[in-house]
């Protein structure tokens, strides 16, 4: 499955707001499919102690977002995988930070719930998770510009969902 996804970084305290709201910690995975220039993935490591994993399909952002962690000195934290994120296994993270669309948040819910083990913590910066109820929802201004992040919690965010498909 291919889906386009616009190239825009998320400001660097939007990231570590997202990542302080889901509580990662030293040692936990964190992973960011549509990793970008890798942005994420070094906060994870430097600020938060944390091991991560990005996915990036576009070969010119995985070659820069290697030169940003070699750079920061995080890279034996870090793991980048070039491919799509649909294609993909994911690992056992802890926490996922998402950026992508709405639409495309909806074509991997599936793979979230299959892949993801429960009570993984997701943060997705301005798009939802549709049918997914948001254990809290921030809004953090940066740059001139108000920005939302969704905090769910596998299995306890798609509680409400799983009960409306089991109603006929």
């Amino acid at each position: 499955m291919s889906t386009i996804v616009p190239y825009v970084p998320s400001p660097y305290e939007v990231i570590k707001k997202a990542l302080e709201i889901a509580g990662l910690k030293r040692g936990e995975l964190f992973l960011d499919p549509g990793c970008g220039d890798g942005r994420s993935l070094i906060i994870a490591a430097r600020d938060f102690g944390a091991r991560a994993v990005g996915i990036e399909i576009r070969k010119d952002l995985l070659e820069r977002a290697y030169k940003n962690v070699i750079e920061a000195g995080v890279s034996d934290n870090v793991l980048i995988v070039n491919g799509s994120f649909f294609d993909v296994a994911f690992p056992p993270a802890d926490v996922v930070f998402l950026y992508l669309l709405t639409s495309v948040n909806e074509k991997l819910k599936p793979k979230l719930k299959k892949e993801l083990k429960p009570e993984t913590r997701i943060v997705s910066h301005d798009f939802q998770i549709t049918g997914w109820k948001p254990v809290k929802i921030l809004e953090v201004n940066e740059g001139g510009r108000s920005h939302t992040i969704y905090y769910y919690i596998v299995g306890e965010s798609s509680r409400e969902e799983e009960k409306q498909s089991v109603k006929i």
